[in-house]
């Protein structure tokens, strides 16, 4: 039949071929391992030509697996295991235009040094697609090396437990690797859920954390979108450092134990739409980050809603709601700043307002913080003397005389009512 390559090979003991399935060229057919022998898949891959397939059938096989021809797919029917030995990558891709899909890959090595991953992809991986896999028990899950425009898609990623965070390694790693997408994978365990370093062009969207030091981990990347991503339960949510021209919307971090959100020299960002609700010491955390723009985003139920310090400069703050924090505000310094924008400021839940002329903006501006808050964050001790009469009428003179305000946060146009009311975002 024109169009098509029939395949009945049987190369050593190691597998057997079947008849290619689908049409292409003369260089298209499928080959479907069935012996579990230490090099079946090594010599399967190494036997095909560049767009066959190697479909692995239900049973453990032995890796190491380098994947050096292009377009070649390495698949798996249910109950595929393919388990590197404890040594080195599981599987490395080293061509373009490769798929690795529907296997279980497991014990990769464990050196941080040589980045052993369950799937590591190289400079020459461009184009990969890596879907629908069980990644468990590897140092680092899957590592894009330097390869353009791949994407990993739709993987459960559970990292190593039993050694200390700091050696493990990440769910998802990237260097270098301009125009990749990673979306709609789960990840558990290891150090951080994804990390990035030096690239650009990134989309990390509709992936789920649970149980790692940050969710998501940007250092010196640029000009690239985390949407839709759901932390619950980790050490940080989104933390974006070095970085510049980010898009961060529509976020949710649950229960993250230090910050939702982190920004650390991260500029030019627009962070909107994100939801943290129920971290247990800040929602916001922002450190020396300028012209950025939060934007309707809602931060609810944490010891403090926002930390702003260390000279952070020009970033605009409108539209959020403060819900139920125990310290909305946290800014030492003896600058004004005015956050609001165009009329519209913030919701702040603690703010007793009142709009007599029902424009949905309060009468009156809101100050989150005064004298006393920036005596005690200075001074922790402090805490002690908060019920002390002569606090009470500092804190009752400023109340009366805005002008003893030392500087610091004032909303002018506070909200009345948070932007998002009934909306519970996405939760995942």
């Amino acid at each position: 039949m024109r169009g098509f390559r029939m395949i009945l090979a049987v190369i050593g003991p190691a597998f057997a071929g079947t008849v290619a399935l689908g049409p292409g060229t003369a260089e298209a057919g499928t080959f479907r391992v069935t012996t579990n022998g230490d090099r079946a898949v090594a010599e399967a891959v190494l036997s095909a030509a560049p767009g066959d397939t190697v479909l692995l059938a239900p049973g453990v096989y032995h890796g190491p697996v380098v994947i050096e021809r292009p377009g070649i797919v390495l698949a798996g029917e249910a109950g595929a295991i393919l388990d590197g030995g404890g040594k080195g990558h599981v599987i490395e891709v080293n061509a373009a235009d490769v798929t690795v899909r529907n296997l279980t890959i497991r014990n990769s090595g464990r050196s941080l040094a040589r980045q052993d991953s369950g799937v590591f992809v190289t400079p020459e991986g461009d184009r990969a697609l890596i879907a629908g896999n069980h990644v468990e028990n590897a140092l680092i899950g899957i590592y894009l090396s330097g390869p353009k425009s791949a994407r990993v898609q739709g993987n459960r990623i559970d990292g190593i437990r039993d050694m200390r965070v700091n050696e493990r390694g990440n769910g998802i790693q990237l260097w270098n690797t301009p125009g990749s997408v990673v979306e709609g994978n789960e990840v558990r365990w290891g150090r951080d859920g994804i990390f990035v370093t030096t690239s650009r062009k990134n989309v990390f969207r509709d992936n789920t954390f649970r149980e790692t030091r940050f969710a998501i981990h940007y250092m010196y990347t640029n000009d690239s979108e985390v949407s839709g991503n759901v932390s619950a339960g980790n050490h940080v949510g989104y933390a974006l450092m070095f970085s510049k021209r980010l898009k961060v919307f529509g976020n949710v971090s649950r229960d993250d134990r230090d910050h939702g959100i982190l920004l650390n020299y991260a500029n030019d960002s627009t962070i909107a739409d994100n939801r943290v609700v129920d971290g247990r010491d800040k929602c916001v955390f922002i450190y020396n980050s300028n012209k950025n723009m939060f934007r309707d985003n809602r931060f609810e139920g944490c010891d403090i809603g926002v930390h702003f310090t260390a000279g952070s400069e020009r970033n605009t703050i409108t539209g959020n709601a403060f819900i139920g924090n125990r310290t909305q505000v946290k800014y030492v310094g003896t600058r004004w700043l005015d956050w609001s924008a165009d009329g519209r400021g913030n919701y702040w839940s603690d703010n007793p307002a009142f709009d007599l002329n029902g424009d949905g903006i309060a009468d009156s501006p809101y100050r989150p913080n005064d004298l006393i808050d920036q005596v005690v964050w200075a001074h922790p001790m402090a805490k002690m003397l908060l019920n002390a009469p002569g606090v009470q009428v500092v804190r009752w003179a400023q109340s009366r005389f805005p002008a003893l305000h030392p500087g610091g946060v004032t909303d002018s146009a506070p909200l009345m009512a948070p932007p998002d009311a009934g909306d519970e975002g996405n939760e995942g």
